[in-house]
């Protein structure tokens, strides 16, 4: 029972950050983040992937805890899923195709999609909703960010 538990716990916190991994490989050679005209609050570019390490981390151990509880339905795999991907994908708008606007377009519905996990998910357990909040403050940053950038680099 441990071993299965750690299992799927190994696995949980490993998909998302293979996936952020593989998009940092990818958009490696297009990131221009520190030559943009940034806004107040502008963080330097090394706390990115601390950060993102760190939410992937929780965000796994936060739906880890449904799997192992047999709390995950198909609802709660398929926001789940879906949220990482538009994550994913916003990296690659951002920095790889550059177009800013539509990324922040993007990024608001990723926002949209994290609080509606995070409602799901604390309706099948607190604690696994409430891991997922520091992810929602960050990508709420992030999309004042991106809006910011936006407008002072047109």
């Amino acid at each position: 029972m441990l071993k299965s538990k750690f299992k799927t716990y190994a696995k949980t916190i490993l998909i998302p950050v293979i996936v952020g991994g593989i998009v940092g490989l990818i958009i490696s050679g297009s990131i221009d983040y520190n030559s943009l005209k940034k806004p107040f609050l502008s963080p330097p570019s090394i706390l990115f992937p601390i950060v993102w390490t760190i939410l992937y981390i929780i965000m796994g151990i936060s739906y880890g805890i449904l799997k192992n509880n047999s709390l995950a339905d198909s609802k709660i795999k398929i926001i789940y899923y879906l949220q990482l991907f538009v994550n994913a994908m916003w990296s690659i708008i951002f920095f790889t195709f550059k177009w800013r606007l539509f990324a922040f377009i993007w990024l608001l519905i990723l926002d949209i999609l994290v609080i509606i996990m995070i409602f799901k998910f604390y309706s099948k357990s607190k604690i696994s909703g409430l891991l997922q909040i520091p992810y929602l403050l960050w990508i709420l940053f992030a999309s004042y960010l991106n809006l910011s950038i936006y407008l002072l680099n047109k």
